[in-house]
């Protein structure tokens, strides 16, 4: 049976917060930049305790990734805040010509991803911002499942030199993984063995398969799961492995399916190991206003719709 305790709910929003606030004592370089919306990304304890390494861009996120771009010259590791929508597809270009191409080693920070941003409507949900960073050369593309994932995350990718997109989210959502993990990045994570089907999720949809396996499995159906936190270096040991056992695949994303994780996964099975896929992301469409479970209810992204699409595969 799939363990379904967690210890609370808790934003993955408030993991990279406390995540930059503990960077910000213990690492002298890093620096936040923030484009006006610094009690959303829950900035405000670095700030406090940092006054002199932060920035205040205001309404211009194509200069806060021109000037993250410049403060990795002189050896500080900025990490920019804003929401998803505007950290992505307003500034694709600065970060394109500024960032990637000369491999800057600059930490884009995303919140409010997905359709669980809610009331806020479908301008401001993102369901493109992953499919947009992973085509970039040399960019890597986090999404962690929980607050403690969310947190160890921030820590790691300090620790690493080169961009980094880091997308995470405003609901509160259940803490299940450890807090004294260890992030790797391009590591997957095998949280649940089973032997009939392999369910590679990532994000907010790594709780939902939790809760749709409890069920399977209660109907004889047993689900392997993967937590997929980097999308990009994908783990393609982790994923092979688990489809040459299962042979079906089902994955799970906030994201539209057109270049999310279930795109990047069914290139990597045509290449290597053909196999059975079903996908539970956003099809082709942009959302709308409304509670998070109202809105992945309709745009079938939560537990009933990987239940659905797993029993699709037999």
């Amino acid at each position: 049976m799939i363990n379904l305790e967690f210890s609370e709910k808790k934003d993955t929003r408030s993991g990279f917060g406390d995540g930059l606030t503990e960077l910000g004592r213990n690492n002298p370089n890093v620096v936040a930049l923030c484009a006006d919306l610094v009690g959303s990304l829950k900035m405000d304890q670095f700030i406090k305790e940092n006054p002199d390494r932060f920035f205040q861009i205001g309404i211009a996120e194509a200069n806060m990734m021109g000037i993250a771009a410049g403060l990795t010259i002189g050896g500080k590791i900025p990490f920019t805040g804003t929401f998803a929508e505007f950290s992505t597809a307003r500034v694709y270009d600065q970060i394109r010509q500024s960032i990637a191409y000369s491999n800057k080693n600059v930490k884009i920070c995303a919140s409010h991803a997905g359709l669980t941003l809610g009331e806020d409507g479908a301008t401001h949900q993102t369901l493109e911002d992953i499919g947009l960073m992973k085509m970039l050369p040399g960019m890597v593309v986090i999404n962690p499942c929980d607050y403690n994932q969310t947190k160890a995350a921030t820590l790691a990718i300090a620790e690493y030199e080169g961009p980094v997109y880091l997308r995470f989210g405003r609901p509160a959502v259940p803490v299940f993984t450890p807090a004294d993990q260890k992030f790797e990045i391009g590591k997957g994570i095998l949280m649940h063995e089973g032997k009939d089907v392999t369910i590679v999720a990532t994000g907010h949809l790594v709780w939902e398969a939790m809760v749709a396996i409890d069920a399977l499995e209660k109907e004889g159906i047993s689900c392997e799961l993967i937590n997929i936190h980097t999308i990009k270096p994908l783990d393609e040991e982790i994923i092979l492995n688990s489809v040459k056992k299962t042979d079906r695949i089902v994955t799970a994303e906030e994201h539209n399916y057109l270049g999310g994780l279930g795109e990047s996964v069914a290139g990597l099975l045509a290449r290597k190991h053909p196999t059975k896929q079903a996908f539970v992301a956003v099809n082709d469409t942009f959302g709308e206003s409304g509670t998070p479970a109202e809105l992945m209810k309709k745009y079938e992204i939560d537990s009933n719709a990987v239940i659905e699409k797993v029993k699709s595969l037999f």
